[in-house]
């Protein structure tokens, strides 16, 4: 019976390594992405901030705990500090739509602006990617993400993503890099940020004034 025992033991204590093991999985976030197409001359784009150029190599891959890998986002209801934008509609945030043309994307107004997608409910949140326009290299200014479950965002509110280096949006001066606009969007990871709204921050990019969203997806455990 001794004997016994202490192989019921090294079965359940096995059973238990395996399903820790099992819980820490990770899996590379697969993100479907549009059809690269820049128009017209690349412009040479300045700024102190800006992240060295990758020479045409990806974007690093995202890795995510198992079952965290979801689009939570897909056609959920956005709003927007500009309620009526001049371009678009802005159910195009979420529809899934990617690409680059003028049916697919959102113009917002100059200055500050931000778009929120409602997740519906608290979600567990491990990645996100934003599209702006990307039919040229540009750069948008003050690219910021903050996730809360209060709407209004004044309470529990976490930012997972700043690249405004100088404040100049008031919402915290920001450690990451601004990028060029290409095809891949830009994707982060989050590190399982619990929430229901999830805002994004622009002010203007470095062809014009205006704010504009093509797509944005939230990733995690639905």
């Amino acid at each position: 019976m001794k004997n016994t025992g202490m192989i019921v033991a090294a079965v359940v204590m096995g059973l238990a390594v395996v399903a820790g093991a099992q819980d820490g999985a990770k899996v590379q976030l697969k993100i479907e992405l549009p059809k690269p197409q820049f128009t017209g001359t690349p412009k040479d784009i300045r700024s102190p901030n800006l992240e060295p150029a990758r020479g045409g190599k990806p974007r690093p891959p995202i890795d995510v705990p198992a079952g965290a890998d979801k689009v939570l986002s897909r056609d959920c209801k956005v709003t927007s500090s500009d309620p009526e934008p001049i371009i678009g509609e802005l159910s195009f945030i979420t529809d899934g739509d990617k690409e680059h043309d003028a049916a697919t994307y959102v113009e917002l107004g100059p200055q500050t602006q931000w778009v929120q997608v409602d997740l519906g409910k608290e979600k567990e949140i491990y990645a996100a990617c934003v599209w702006h326009y990307h039919g040229e290299a540009r750069v948008y200014r003050d690219v910021i993400c903050q996730i809360s479950n209060d709407p209004d965002f004044i309470d529990g509110v976490v930012t997972v993503f700043n690249n405004d280096h100088d404040n100049s949006s008031k919402l915290g001066e920001g450690k990451e890099k601004e990028y060029i606009e290409t095809n891949e969007g830009r994707p982060f990871a989050i590190s399982g940020v619990k929430g229901r709204y999830v805002r994004f921050y622009s002010k203007g990019n470095t062809s014009n004034e205006m704010n504009h969203y093509t797509e944005i997806e939230v990733y995690g455990k639905p």
